[in-house]
């Protein structure tokens, strides 16, 4: 049997990580026979990064790499769709995964709101005693990531105008559709929903959880791709 293995879940979040999240619906659409594994430290895994899935043939590392893998077994993804399309639908990942992702990654590790319970829950194994300075390195190599790809550099208000383009590129397009590519789900709406739930999952409610919870296009979206297209337990 197939095992991805993933950051844990939060509440009723499959994981912490969307990228995991992708993984998991892209197995789930694939109609595979997987399992769960939930690891805290991916440091011995390829690329010291999770997802990744295990299978007969070895460890696959990388949500995409983990999409070509179930390819090469049968998996479509988007069945149908004509090489305009397909492309399309590779810029709309690339807008969720290289774009989207870094106001995740910046509202939860550089908020100050809310890198509290971050710590608590991504590191509960380090003893609370030595937790804060043990992660506080740790904390700081992220948001010199952040600078460095860009997103860290910007005011709020800067952040929230670049956001909020973007947000506004998925909703244009869930105009009179259920998903990102008319009437049926794609590779697309694997990498953008995934994205916008972890926006709106954060454990502490800032402004971004509430930008996406509050608009009934974006978190309606969200719902359809999980509890009506490819449904996770």
């Amino acid at each position: 049997m197939l095992t991805l293995l993933t950051y844990p879940r939060h509440n009723d979040v499959f994981s912490f990580s969307p990228f995991c999240v992708k993984a998991a619906l892209l197995l789930t659409y694939a109609g595979q026979s997987w399992q769960r594994e939930d690891l805290k430290d991916p440091r011995k895994m390829p690329h010291r990064k999770l997802p990744v899935l295990r299978t007969p043939d070895g460890l696959v590392p990388d949500s995409s790499e983990i999409r070509r893998y179930l390819e090469s077994r049968g998996a479509e993804f988007d069945v149908g769709l004509a090489p305009r399309d397909r492309a399309h639908a590779q810029a709309l990942i690339r807008l969720a995964e290289d774009t989207l992702y870094f106001h995740v990654v910046y509202d939860r590790w550089a908020n100050e709101a809310v890198w509290p319970s971050i710590r608590d829950a991504y590191f509960s194994e380090i003893p609370s005693l030595i937790r804060r300075p043990v992660t506080h390195s740790i904390r700081q190599s992220v948001c010199t990531g952040l600078a460095f790809q860009g997103t860290g550099r910007f005011n709020e208000e800067e952040r929230k105008a670049r956001l909020e383009q973007d947000l506004q590129v998925v909703t244009v397009l869930l105009k009179d559709s259920s998903f990102l590519m008319c009437g049926q789900i794609t590779s697309a709406d694997f990498s953008v929903a995934a994205m916008l739930q972890a926006m709106r999952s954060t454990m502490v409610e800032t402004n971004l959880v509430r930008r996406i919870s509050d608009d009934p296009v974006l978190s309606g979206y969200v719902d359809r791709v999980f509890h009506e297209a490819v449904p996770l337990s």
